[in-house]
């Protein structure tokens, strides 16, 4: 692990440490996603938040914020004492992003299997605008259970929608367990191309590999984009990692803290 991916998870565990509460491995094994589309892929500008020919990424797995307000309050989009107000009375940043409430947050997510749908119509929206923006759309996988994605996919794939991308979170972990016992999702892969996408595969922590896989846009023409990471829940702290107890604490107390601050020096 690099200091900058370890600075963004320093970043969460601030967040983590003001507000007392949050989920961890669901944010921890998004932070290399994230930090490349915001370093690397996206045209956005913290300036203008707004800006009408920005590209569009929405976190449809909501529940992983703590890393989305990490990066974006690491890129300037609101200052940055504000995680450690995260979940507190008053506070800018709840437990799951709200849109025209937090600079930079493209929709209001934590209602899983919706954030797909949102980024089909934003992808039209901009072909039917003549813009150049692109939508990157964000799920788990536990929350490709809900069935509103693959109507989504599939409509997608009809209206031929190569300005929409879907990075999976594949971390093979959801909150009730195993993804691959709750309702297992294999073959993922052939199960997208099935549905009219252009599909790679990466591992979602390897920094340059992620660089690579979203540097060659559209990966086909006339077909959206579906980039299926194979992260692991809770990366960057070993106690953590794999371990369905920690998707979400509700109590985070100075122990807790000192312990995922000392796991994140022996990453």
């Amino acid at each position: 692990m690099d200091d900058r991916s370890r600075h963004l998870r320093q970043l969460v565990i601030d967040a983590l440490e003001g507000g007392g509460r949050g989920h961890i491995g669901s944010s921890m094994s998004l932070v290399e996603l994230l930090r490349v589309l915001y370093d690397d892929v996206l045209r956005v500008d913290p300036g203008r938040p707004d800006w009408s020919d920005r590209d569009r990424c929405i976190l449809s797995k909501g529940h992983g914020c703590l890393t989305l307000y990490a990066v974006l309050a690491d890129k300037g989009f609101f200052p940055i004492e504000e995680l450690r107000r995260q979940c507190t009375p008053g506070a800018m940043l709840g437990g799951h992003p709200e849109r025209a409430h937090i600079p930079g947050v493209e929709a209001s997510t934590g209602s899983l299997g919706h954030g797909l749908s949102i980024g089909v119509g934003l992808a039209l929206a901009a072909r039917m605008k003549r813009r150049p923006s692109r939508v990157f759309v964000i799920t788990g996988d536990g929350e490709l259970d809900e069935g509103s994605n693959w109507e989504a996919a599939m409509s997608a794939a009809k209206h031929r929608l190569d300005n929409l991308y879907v990075l999976v979170d594949y971390n093979k972990l959801q909150s009730s367990g195993p993804v691959r016992e709750v309702l297992d999702l294999e073959p993922l892969a052939d199960k997208w191309r099935a549905f009219g996408w252009a599909v790679r595969e990466v591992d979602g922590h390897d920094v340059g590999a992620l660089r690579t896989s979203l540097s060659a846009l559209p990966f086909a023409a006339g077909q959206p984009g579906i980039l299926i990471c194979h992260t692991v829940k809770g990366k960057g702290l070993d106690f953590a990692e794999h371990n369905p107890s920690w998707h979400h604490k509700a109590k985070i107390g100075p122990a807790d803290v000192a312990n995922m601050r000392e796991a994140l020096e022996r990453a």
